[in-house]
Order: structure tokens, then sequence, then C-alpha cells
């Protein structure tokens, strides 16, 4: 009998908890989260974590499963979600996949080449060359010598550039062509789902959520995390954003509107990503569950 693991994806604030929630009820079954914030315990409001009532409605694996002080690999992450959709498999045919992070869902669904060990030295000249010529330097280095890491990485965050570059540089080979191995060979059938919908309204509704963060108090939860501003795990928008106004860099309002106008700069890079995937089956954010389900269906030969 034949294993399947349904991909729930899409942009940020397009309705894929919701979405992934229908379906894992529908078919009995357990979510496993590709999201790569939501691993976080301190990382609530601004992450968008599923609701305690979501939570508790069905199973969820991989979320607050880490600390932002712990260092977790996109390896580590591949082997517990296998891991996790091997013992939802013991008891149902379907597991359910979940999350934004095209990356977390692709190593997932299609596997992830072995990324070679990178030279200390290239590196260090990368960490100074940053230091010394600033964040527009490495973004063009970036965009030189790798164009699809470009298009899809967070050109905010200068770590994730640098690996880039010292694995393309060390390599000899982009740092994409180590990311998407079409050929892996999964004990299960991948299905995936996408939400899309037009771009003013992808925009309303990160707008619409961004207001609500603040409202649940998002300026207190960052606030408990200042000692952590330095981690690489906290260098992500809704959190760097607000440290800045803690810090006094920027006022509150100024620093709405840039979380709001980079989580708008991400889901567009998101739907750069999905867009280059043949596989997904698309539907518009105001779905019809049986409709889904009957996609799905058909997909399934029991």
């Amino acid at each position: 009998m034949n294993k399947y693991l349904v991909s729930i994806l899409g942009p940020t604030a397009i309705g894929k908890t919701k979405l992934a929630i229908e379906l894992a009820e529908k078919y009995s079954t357990e979510i496993i989260s590709a999201d790569s914030r939501q691993f976080y315990s301190e990382l609530n409001i601004g992450a968008a974590k599923p609701s305690h009532e979501d939570l508790n409605k069905v199973k969820h694996h991989l979320i607050n499963n880490k600390s932002v002080i712990d260092n977790y690999s996109i390896g580590e992450f591949e082997k517990d979600a296998i891991e996790n959709i091997k013992k939802i498999h013991e008891k149902t045919d379907v597991a359910i996949l979940v999350g934004g992070s095209g990356l977390y869902l692709d190593v997932i669904n299609y596997g992830l080449d072995q990324i070679p060990k990178s030279d200390e030295n290239i590196r260090n000249i990368l960490n100074n060359d940053f230091k010394l010529k600033g964040l527009d330097h490495i973004q063009n280095e970036l965009k030189k010598k790798d164009l699809i890491s470009f298009k899809n990485i967070d050109l905010n965050n200068h770590r994730r550039i640098i690996r880039a570059l010292e694995v393309t540089i060390s390599s000899g080979k982009p740092y994409s062509s180590f990311l998407k191995k079409k050929n892996i060979k999964r004990n299960f059938k991948t299905i995936e789902i996408g939400l899309k919908d037009d771009r003013e309204l992808i925009y309303n509704r990160i707008n619409t959520r961004v207001d609500k963060m603040i409202k649940d108090g998002l300026v207190n939860e960052v606030n408990g995390l200042v000692q952590h501003k330095e981690l690489n795990s906290l260098n992500t928008i809704g959190y760097k954003e607000i440290f800045n106004y803690l810090i006094g860099k920027s006022d509150l309002d100024n620093a709405i509107n840039e979380i709001k106008k980079n989580t708008r700069r991400y889901a567009k890079r998101q739907m750069t990503w999905f867009n280059s995937n043949n596989n997904i089956i698309w539907f518009k954010a105001n779905y019809k569950i049986e409709d889904i389900v009957k996609c799905i269906d058909d997909l399934i030969s029991y």
C-alpha cells in the first residue's frame, strides 16, 4: 500500500496552517512543520505559530523543538522530519507537511545533496569584505556567482549570503546546485498543494497580520530576547526591526512599516521559488476544501 506526503505551501499569510489542519482532520493524520522559524520555542508571535487551540486540534511535529541558542542545520531538519513522517506512516497512509520555507520543503520532497566543506580562509576573506565594503558588495558578488541563490536568499542576512558565497567559491559550483536533487528515493509519494492569490490581496493579508502581531504583544516578545539579538536565528523579519526600535535606531511606526515591507519582499521571493516547481497544484486562497480533498483523493491509489 502506498504512503503519501501532502505538502501545503505558498507565500506567508496565505492560510497554509488552516488548510493543513483541515486536511489533517479529514485524513486523521498529523502535521510536520517545515517553517524554519517555528522550530524555536522562544519565537511565537513573530513566527506566526499555530494557536494553542490549533496545536491541540491536531498533533504537530517540529514546532518548539529547538531553542534560539541551538544550531539546527537543514541536514538535521531533514533527518528529524523523515523520522517523524515514518512514524506517522506506521499509523496512517497520509502525512501533512506545511510551511513557506521553500528550501525546507524541497529537502523533504526532493532531498539535499551533500554540501561540501568550504575553505575557512575564504570565509574569513568574505567576512572582512562585508565589514569593509558592506552588504551591497557581498550581495553583488552573490548575484554574479549564483543568480538562483541571489533571487531566493534573504538578502538582508549577511551570514546566509556569506555561506552561499563560501560554498560557491570553495567548490567551484553554485551553492544553489547543492540544494535541489530531483532523483532521491523516498518511501512515500509526494503531493504538493499550493495556495496563491493576487499580489495586492497577499500584501493586504501581510499588513493585517503584522498589525495583529503588534496588538498581540510582539514588542514584548522581542524585548525578552534582546540578550540574544546577535544570534542568527533572530536575524529574521519581525525581530530584527523591533530590535532596532528597542535600541533606539528607529521609532515604532517605522519598525512596523519595515516589517511589512520586508515581509512583502519575502513573499515575493517565496513565489519566485515555488514558481520554478512544476509539480505544485495551485488553488486560490479562498479555496473550497472539498475541491482540494477531491484533488488529493484522485491522486491517491489505495
